[in-house]
């Protein structure tokens, strides 16, 4: 099982990272889900949206090296990446535990809740 971190941590994880490193929040949601709901790209992270069912074929577009804290609506889907992740040479891969969900209520929210 992977790291979790909540949305209010995100911003302790994003600074115990090596200079340099630009992590990318994965998120794991339908695109009908992300259009509900979604993060912004913030200082220190990028942002990128692949479902799930998708990321094994996707795979190759995920940048190499890079830390990855993944997300989806309650943070089940995306443990279930975390682990997919690390299992396919990833080595620096957390949860975002709570999800989307968590960040609207702990860190923006201006994010809907659904």
């Amino acid at each position: 099982m992977r790291a979790q971190i909540r949305p209010a941590e995100l911003q302790t994880w994003l600074s115990s990272l090596p200079a340099g490193a630009r992590p990318v929040v994965l998120d794991v949601r339908e695109a009908w889900e992300v259009q509900t709901a979604s993060v912004q790209a913030e200082k220190g992270f990028d942002l990128l949206c692949i479902p799930m069912g998708e990321l094994p074929q996707r795979l190759g577009e995920l940048p190499s090296g890079r830390p990855i804290a993944c997300l989806c609506h309650h943070g089940a889907r995306s443990q279930r990446v975390a682990d997919f992740l690390a299992y396919n040479g990833h080595t620096s891969v957390v949860n975002i535990a709570g999800g989307i969900d968590a960040w609207s209520r702990e860190k923006d929210t201006t994010v809907p809740l659904y």
